[in-house]
């Protein structure tokens, strides 16, 4: 008793459950940051993942307009190389 009152917490016991929360909020934080630690390798790895699969897209897109590009040359030089009959309409 204070003062002729009664006291309904002690401050001991309020510094014990403040101390907890800290504890607890301590260990919540510790568990947060390794959580984001793992997702961002995780997203590092998808990442990765997806500039090769892009690379590897590209690469295919490149080789398939250069196999078009080789395939009119090739045709033109087939044209090209056929006689025409003298005596043939042009249209």
């Amino acid at each position: 008793m204070a003062d002729g009152r009664r006291t309904l917490v002690h401050p001991d016991r309020v510094h014990a459950v403040f101390a907890k929360m800290r504890d607890e909020l301590a260990e919540l934080r510790a568990r947060h940051v390794a959580e984001v630690a793992h997702l961002r390798r995780e997203l590092d790895e998808v990442r990765a993942a997806f500039n090769e699969l892009r690379a590897v897209s590209l690469a295919r897109q490149r080789a398939e307009a250069e196999v078009a590009e080789l395939r009119r040359r090739r045709e033109i030089g087939r044209a090209r190389a056929v006689e025409r009959d003298p005596n043939a309409a042009l249209n």
